[in-house]
Parts: structure tokens; C-alpha cells; sequence
């Protein structure tokens, strides 16, 4: 199937706004960063999956959402590649027969690099003696939200194909009627062209 690079622009960015602004309810509960995350756009990791043009949305969403944020330098920069290295991950997973481990680069990436992130955000005084504990609350926030939260959607996601006309899914065709004349069909062939 021929891309179509406009299409693949527009949902890549789509995504970055949907983690931009998911991000922001998150933010405007204090739960965006800190040792206590609740990042609810982290659920929107699974999206490459579906679309491969979902990673560089991820991407992009989280470097604008950190710096939008208020975010440090390195937490941009770490943060995003953190994303995207979960991102990728959820696609090279995307035909993977357990689908519940779709999420789960994106837990244990975040549950690795985040913490090292903090642990040079908030100084010496924490050092590096307060990884662990970083890293436990990272990872609670991750797969609660990445995790769970991510799961939940790819299962909805996977289970409407059609209604959100992500590939794979197929417009069944209607049942054909003797009484109209062969044109019961053409409903759902013009659901396909929409």
C-alpha cells in the first residue's frame, strides 16, 4: 500500500498534540515530572503499534511537552529519547503474539532513564543513593499509566480497526439483497473511499 506523506504528517502530529496536551492535565496536577509521575500521554506509546508515524510523534511531543513544562535541559533531551526508544520498541513489537508487552519498553525504559535524570536535576544532596527509590516511583507511575493505561487503549484500539481506520482494518462488505437490484454493496464500497 502506496503512503501517503501528507496522511502520515498530519496523525504524526496529531499524536504530538495529543501528548502535549495530555501532558498538560498531568502537569496541571503537579504529576508531569518530579519523582512522582503520572504522565496519563504515556498510554499514547502503544499508537506505533498501530502507526509508524506515531514514534516521531511521541518524540516530538514529549520534547515540546518538557520544554512547555518547564523542564530542565537534560530532562528534554533524556526524557524524549527515553520516549522514543519505547516508542520504537512498541513497534518492533507490534506483531509480538503476547500484545500485553507492547507497553512495556516504554515502562522500563522511563523506569531506567528518568530516574537518572533526577538523580542529577535535584543536586547532590539526593546523589546517586536515591536512584532506587527513584526509579520504584518511576516505575509505579509508568506502569500504571504506559502499562496499564496502554494496554487498555491498544485493546480498544485493535478491537475498532475500522472505526479509526488504522491499517488492518477491513470495511466488511453488506450482505447482498435480491430485491435491490445488486446494489448492496456499494455502501460499503463507498465507506472504503471515504
Amino acid at each position: 500500500m502506496k503512503r501517503n506523506p501528507t496522511l502520515y504528517l498530519a496523525r504524526g502530529g496529531l499524536v504530538a498534540a495529543l501528548y502535549v496536551c495530555l501532558t498538560y492535565v498531568s502537569f496541571m496536577f503537579g504529576m508531569a515530572s518530579g519523582d512522582i509521575q503520572f504522565r496519563i500521554s504515556e498510554l499514547l506509546c502503544v499508537l506505533p503499534a498501530f502507526l509508524p508515524e506515531a514514534i516521531p510523534g511521541l518524540f516530538i511531543g514529549c520534547i515540546l511537552a518538557n520544554a512547555l513544562t518547564g523542564s530542565m535541559l537534560i530532562d528534554v533531551a533524556l526524557g524524549s529519547l527515553a520516549t522514543l526508544i519505547g516508542a520504537v520498541g512498541a513497534y518492533l513489537l507490534r506483531n509480538c503474539r503476547f500484545k500485553w508487552v507492547i507497553p512495556l519498553p516504554t515502562v522500563i525504559v522511563n523506569a531506567l532513564v528518568v530516574p537518572f535524570v533526577l538523580v542529577i536535576t535535584t543536586g547532590p544532596a539526593a546523589g546517586f543513593a536515591a536512584f532506587p527509590m527513584f526509579a520504584l516511583t518511576v516505575f509505579i507511575g509508568e506502569f500504571v499509566c504506559a502499562g496499564v493505561g496502554g494496554y487498555i487503549l491498544y485493546v480498544a484500539l485493535d478491537k475498532n480497526r475500522r472505526l479509526f481506520r488504522l491499517p488492518g482494518g477491513k470495511v466488511a462488505s453488506a450482505p447482498k439483497n435480491d430485491g435491490d437490484g445488486g446494489n448492496a454493496g456499494s455502501g460499503a464500497q463507498d465507506d472504503e473511499n471515504n
